[in-house]
């Protein structure tokens, strides 16, 4: 039996992974890493209260088997430049780290489709940075995640991306072939595959947004 490490049980795809996590019984233990601690009377889940700006205070409590990191934001919710490459930056680098040092065997790494270390926007320029220093860690399972445009019930309402959703859905009858990847994606099925990745031992490291959704509706 193994143990998961959780980092962002809140979000969109992360609420989702744990619902995942919490019906599989190759998991007999969750560790969920919260800034507040969320109501759960799952006998399997084991919250920890975590100081994101105190990491090493609670590296005794990053062991297990596979972590999950799911962390993120947006400029718009975090404006402030520094803060902002803090969370999209820092913080998956030095958990990555911490869980190397622990013996985790793997991690899986909720990144973005057009994750580039050299892109001239902020989102994908630390995505990819990211990326980048996580392939320096070796841990023996590494998988990026790189989903589309997310589908799923989000506790936040975002005209924006509302909008953005209707306009993919309707023009992705047109994504075939190498433009797949672009398709919208459920949150559900990313999640699902993300669980599936990781009780897989191939050596493949990214996973495209098409590639998930392929793994995720056989989970």
């Amino acid at each position: 039996m193994k143990t998961a490490l959780i980092f962002g049980s809140s979000g969109l795809i992360g609420s989702e992974l744990l619902n995942v996590i919490t019906q599989n019984n190759n998991y007999n233990k969750i560790k969920l890493f919260v800034r507040s601690a969320p109501n759960s009377n799952d006998p399997k889940v084991e919250v920890i209260q975590i100081d994101f700006n105190n990491l090493e205070k609670h590296k005794d409590s990053v062991v297990g088997d596979d972590c999950f990191f799911c962390i993120g934001t947006t400029r718009k919710d975090t404006p402030d430049k520094n803060e902002y490459r803090r969370v999209e930056y820092n913080i998956p680098v030095d958990i990555a780290k911490i869980a190397k040092s622990n013996s985790v065997k793997s991690f899986v790494y909720v990144s973005s489709i057009g994750a580039n270390p050299n892109s001239s926007g902020s989102y994908l320029k630390n995505k990819g940075q990211v990326e980048e220093e996580l392939n320096k860690l070796n841990f023996p399972k590494l998988a990026v995640i790189r989903p589309s445009i997310l589908l799923g019930n989000r506790k936040t309402f975002r005209l924006g991306e509302r909008i953005g959703i209707f306009v993919m859905k309707v023009l992705s009858i047109f994504f075939l072939g190498s433009l797949k990847k672009y398709k919208p994606i459920q949150a559900q099925n990313v999640a699902k595959a993300m669980v599936g990745i990781a009780q897989n031992h191939d050596q493949k490291t990214v996973f495209e947004s098409s590639e998930l959704n392929e793994i995720g509706k056989i989970i």
